[in-house]
């Protein structure tokens, strides 16, 4: 039996103990690079969500009472324990989701960070000043906990994003229960597995399966105080339709579709650089991933011959090849086979590859990396999140025409402009409509910095120091200390 098989014979984590739980269905996890299964996941029940959730109510009951210091020594010592995890957390990532090496490592890097950052800023919280806003009364205000929260991840940066909400739900003072994508769940098991030697039992629970049962049982149940997702639009809806019943708070990133503006005077070979790493990297299966170029159409042919050159030079194949892979496959077959649909409707518009624009004929859910052009503004293809290896190009005679371009989408997460003009790049990130705006680079996301979006993108923060305001709640205490005066 492999290291990996021996993570996975049991599945969830309930109350600091692997179990197999009540369920006996199981799926395989597949390899995205082969196409062959790694171990088979025992699939989670109603039951299974009422178990974790009582855990976390009761562990809460002690939890919520630690205070920041000790909160915040619990999560170094769980920054510590990852980091001396550090490659065999990668090697996992990557065989579950077919995403590079490289990339896997520095997606376990980034959750040593999200610890490490969280543990400093929960000491450091910040509100209004306690003062005398009444005559005879002083305000205070109490940051508290919510309570348990239920934490639903997706499959394009499963051991990353866990960090990303386990490190402020849990230094907020509250307990969670996770369930990680049916499709990537090694990491996120393995990753509470090691966790749990410095958690205490029940703080951090996993229940493993589908969203219409795991997913739904956990945005319903009664117990659960705020329910976190990150996913697709339809994801968010489903949950935000089960929560609505009992009116629990939601904290949604549910996806974009982010423009790259390119000014006349921009850096083209930056450009070239930037939409290679940031649409292509995961193969495209990135929320904030630079898939829409808007260009001034007087540098759209020199931008688009240093694009079409650095994307054929991307080093595409099987991540356990060596570091040196740039590009791995789809997650799914059925995301593969989602992918090559766009395709192929675009090229029934009359849409042209410069390059890619077909499957790989390989082992694995391979799309060659792909640069549309000659695309209609109202093409699917410009409008709907492909989350594969598929970047457009668009070229525009004026300012106004790109910005309008770039906000024409029901999403609202992420933007990026390519200029050496100062002023424009300090004012038209006002003029853009996503929660966040990269000036001369894309997809740099330091754990200082809040993550989330406007309008279908959801709402809410990840990361920051407004991630631990999302997970708490505030309190007004007013004492009347007025005295009679004899």
């Amino acid at each position: 039996m492999t290291q990996t098989q021996q993570y996975f014979e049991v599945t969830h984590f309930i109350a600091g103990t692997a179990t197999l739980g009540a369920g006996t269905h199981s799926e395989p996890v597949i390899n995205p690079a082969t196409g062959e299964a790694i171990v088979d996941v025992r699939y989670g029940t109603a039951a299974d969500v009422d178990a974790a959730v009582a855990a976390a109510l009761s562990a809460f009951a002690t939890w919520r009472h630690t205070t920041p210091k000790e909160r915040a020594d619990i999560l170094l010592r769980c920054a510590t324990v990852i980091d001396e995890h550090t490659e065999e957390l990668a090697r996992l990532e990557s065989t579950d989701t077919g995403k590079p090496l490289p990339a896997a490592r520095d997606d376990v890097a980034a959750a040593v960070d999200t610890f490490q950052f969280m543990a400093g800023a929960i000491r450091a919280q910040q509100s209004l000043a306690a003062g005398g806003y009444v005559a005879d009364h002083t305000s205070t205000i109490l940051r508290e906990p919510v309570g348990v929260v239920a934490a639903i991840t997706p499959w394009n940066y499963p051991l990353l994003i866990a960090a990303q909400k386990i490190g402020p739900i849990l230094a907020a003072g509250n307990t969670c229960v996770m369930k990680p994508s049916e499709h990537t769940p090694l990491t996120t098991v393995r990753l509470t597995e090691l966790l749990a030697t410095h958690l205490p039992a029940g703080v951090l629970n996993v229940v493993n399966g589908d969203g219409a049962v795991v997913g739904a049982a956990l945005a319903a149940h009664p117990d659960v105080a705020l329910v976190s997702v990150t996913g697709s639009v339809r994801s968010g809806q489903a949950v935000a339709q089960a929560a609505a019943a009992s009116l629990k708070r939601l904290h949604l990133e549910l996806g974009g579709k982010a423009p790259v503006l390119v000014f006349a005077d921009a850096d083209l070979d930056a450009v070239a650089d930037g939409v290679a790493m940031a649409g292509y990297s995961n193969a495209g299966q990135d929320c904030g991933a630079a898939c829409r170029v808007l260009v001034d159409e007087s540098v759209a042919d020199e931008l688009l011959d240093k694009l079409v050159r650095r994307v054929e030079a991307l080093a595409v194949g099987d991540p356990a090849d060596g570091d040196h892979i740039e590009m791995g496959p789809l997650i799914t077959e059925a995301q593969y086979h989602r992918v090559l649909g766009f395709l192929d409707r675009a090229a029934e518009q009359g849409i042209r590859a410069a390059t890619g624009g077909n499957k790989l004929e390989r082992p694995g859910f391979f799309v060659a990396p792909t640069v549309l052009v000659d695309v209609p503004d109202d093409a699917e293809c410009v409008k709907e999140e492909i989350f594969g290896p598929v970047v457009t190009v668009q070229t525009f005679a004026d300012e106004a025409a790109m910005i309008a371009a770039a906000n024409g989408t029901d999403y609202g997460l992420s933007a990026s402009i390519w200029t050496e003009d100062a002023r424009r790049a300090a004012e038209l990130p006002r003029h853009l409509d996503f929660g966040t705006v990269w000036v001369n680079n894309h997809l740099v996301m330091p754990a200082e910095t809040p993550w989330g979006g406007f309008k279908s993108s959801g709402y809410g923060r990840d990361m920051s120091i407004y991630a631990l305001d999302d997970y708490s709640r505030t309190k007004h205490v007013m004492v009347n200390h007025g005295r009679q005066t004899p």
